[in-house]
């Protein structure tokens, strides 16, 4: 049997309605990741969300005094259906985060459960950097799926998909080898055999 596209699985989850589920579950992780992006901030930030699903991290970023414009992109053409009908004046694109670049870069990117999904990661990672990352941005990215969480190895062969099984050490250098610096990681919200959501987060053109 073929392997399914990750695309597809999120369009069926979409219709669906596991897409709630998704917000419930991983909501304490993204809230984490949130804070620290923008906690520290005092000054106005744009905002993306590489892989918004229905666009729910988006309109909690909307709703920021500080933040001055909010958009996200997904592959995935009907979990944008689903953010559009929820945000119908929000900002939500159908795109290929691999081809997509935004007419001016952004300052924060903020990515949930998405980009071992790639084949190659570290392609997909880059070419956001690259293309939409201010000079003086940052990006975070959080995900479940890791070599240190051996419960989540069964992940592929559950949902018949790829996955890139990586480990901390891996994410953190794909991170710097895609131009950004003071790289850090952390796992956050462990409980029971969950070892946590892993987060990492860096900076552009800062040393």
């Amino acid at each position: 049997m073929s392997l399914k596209k990750a695309t597809d699985i999120f369009n069926a989850w979409a219709i669906a309605g596991k897409d709630d589920g998704m917000q419930k579950h991983h909501s304490a992780a993204v809230n984490v990741m949130l804070d620290t992006l923008v906690g520290p901030r005092t000054s106005k930030f744009s905002f993306i969300d590489a892989g918004c699903g229905n666009g729910w991290v988006v309109r909690q970023m909307e709703n920021h005094p500080l933040c001055t414009r909010s958009i996200g992109i997904d592959g995935a053409e009907e979990m944008i259906g689903k953010a559009k009908l929820i945000d119908p004046l929000g900002s939500y694109i159908h795109s290929d985060l691999l081809t997509w670049a935004p007419e001016e870069t952004f300052d924060l990117i903020h990515s949930m459960e998405v980009f071992y999904y790639f084949n190659n990661p570290k392609k997909v990672i880059s070419h956001i950097v690259k293309n939409w990352l201010n000079e003086r941005g940052e990006m975070i990215m959080g995900i479940d799926f890791y070599k240190e969480n051996s419960k989540s190895h069964s992940w592929p062969n559950d949902l018949n998909t790829h996955m890139e099984l990586l480990g901390i050490s891996d994410w953190v250098e794909i991170f710097e080898e895609s131009g950004l610096t003071q790289v850090t990681s952390f796992q956050t919200n462990a409980k029971n055999d969950f070892p946590g959501t892993l987060v990492v987060h860096g900076m552009k053109g800062k040393s």
